[in-house]
């Protein structure tokens, strides 16, 4: 919970930066702020494989297959850089076409290179990091988290203060911290702890077989998640169509919202560890059993954190704003609104977050990938378009369109992310994902 706090806090930090540029800056980050991290699960997504086989292979006693895994996901990472390379000069490709405000779009594009080409950073950290989440050692992976954290807030300082970079410097301030984080998680993975027990000096010959089983598993356990965040990036560029003030207050609501759920991430991967070394260990009763505990878990805490943040959101809101400049006032107003439809959709949040994750443990990713899909973009996007646009005003014109403005799109939110809590919790109770790991 603490390393993903940590994480929420990453996020706050670039947000707060930035937030004293521009609202069109603030707005620009949120139109790029979810498709940055759709396309990292997507490219990235065996880097998600390393926590599960790690926990299955501790709770199996070979302690060899984890640094093997970890190893893997890391040659993994590195085949991304050429892809990410070619999403970072295709920016203006990507956003042209949803006709964002132009100064907005030219300060996403600032953001959006320097974050592409830095990606694979990102994905070779998860790799590392899953490896030590998966032996049940989160302890290393919080102090590597907060070590990335402090240095991105000294590289914020010193990028866009000090060298005037703008937004594009926050961007690199990132991607430096990132490199940090990796240096120092590789020197704990190959110290003689680890070394002695798991082997991770001597695991690091590439493997194609285990290379593409990998991708094979990591894939849809991206792709679960991408779909999710796919459908709130397309809703967040909505919100952006819609105006300055609307993209900038969904962007801060959105940063708040991650103290909710980045915490409970923490809780559904300690889910993750724990179900899979069940699943390893051939106990799948207690796998059911852990996992129950935590969707119990993740559910109580996000409920909670989402009232306290809705009701301090008045307080909270006007910090991430530059109260000169135009529209500041208004974008505070307009995200307490926001947070309290947020708050309404914790609870299943929590369902989503934390059934997801157990499934994931299990092995169970492409079911649940299948189900997000569906509902993420045969529902959410569709229904948020329909309620936010007025007729003329939106993408597709042959849906119909209600022009409830930002209010609608959030309350499709609401109705989704509710949806797609119960139909996962359902996909766990059912014990489909017993068959599956009995088959691996």
């Amino acid at each position: 919970m603490l390393n993903s706090a940590v994480q929420a806090v990453l996020n706050a930090t670039d947000t707060w930066f930035i937030g004293r540029i521009s609202p069109a800056a603030t707005a620009g980050i949120a139109a790029v702020y979810w498709p940055i991290l759709v396309f990292m699960l997507l490219l990235g997504g065996i880097s998600l494989s390393v926590q599960t086989l790690v926990a299955q292979a501790v709770g199996a006693d070979h302690p060899v297959h984890a640094a093997q895994a970890t190893w893997t996901a890391l040659w993994g990472s590195m085949l991304t850089i050429p892809l990410f390379a070619a999403l970072a000069v295709s920016g203006a490709a990507l956003f042209g076409p949803f006709a964002l405000a132009p100064e907005t779009l030219r300060f996403a594009l600032q953001y959006w290179y320097p974050r592409m080409l830095g990606a694979p950073l990102g994905v070779a950290l998860w790799c590392v990091l899953g490896f030590f989440n998966g032996i049940g050692r989160p302890t290393v992976t919080l102090g590597v988290t907060c070590g990335v954290a402090i240095a991105n807030a000294l590289f914020n300082e010193i990028f866009i203060v000090g060298f005037g970079g703008g937004i594009a410097g926050s961007a690199w301030a990132t991607d430096a911290s990132l490199l940090l984080g990796i240096g120092g998680a590789l020197v704990l993975f190959l110290g003689p702890e680890i070394a002695s027990h798991y082997r991770s000096r001597l695991t690091l010959r590439v493997r194609p077989g285990a290379l593409l089983a990998q991708f094979r598993l990591g894939f849809p356990m991206g792709l679960l998640y991408a779909a999710d965040i796919l459908g709130f990036a397309l809703f967040q560029l909505m919100q952006v169509r819609l105006g300055t003030v609307d993209g900038a207050a969904t962007q801060i609501v959105m940063v708040l919202t991650s103290f909710c759920y980045m915490p409970a991430v923490g809780i559904a991967m300690a889910g993750t560890t724990l179900v899979g070394q069940a699943i390893g260990g051939e106990r799948p009763d207690w796998a059911y059993t852990v996992g129950n505990g935590i969707i119990r878990m993740a559910v109580l805490y996000m409920g909670l954190v989402g009232l306290a943040l809705a009701a301090g959101g008045p307080w909270i809101l006007p910090l991430f704003t530059n109260p000169s400049a135009p529209g500041a006032a208004l974008i505070a107003a307009k995200g307490a609104l926001f947070l309290w439809l947020a708050a309404a959709y914790q609870l299943f949040d929590g369902l989503n977050i934390s059934c997801g994750a157990c499934l994931r443990g299990a092995g169970d990713a492409l079911v649940p990938a299948m189900l997000v899909i569906t509902l993420s973009w045969g529902f959410f996007v569709p229904l948020a378009h329909i309620l936010a646009f007025e007729p003329g005003a939106g993408w597709v014109h042959w849906l119909p369109q209600l022009g409830w403005g930002s209010l609608g799109a959030w309350w499709a939110a609401v109705i989704y992310v509710g949806c797609l809590g119960c139909v996962l919790l359902m996909r766990w109770r059912s014990g489909a994902w017993r068959r599956i790991s009995l088959g691996a």
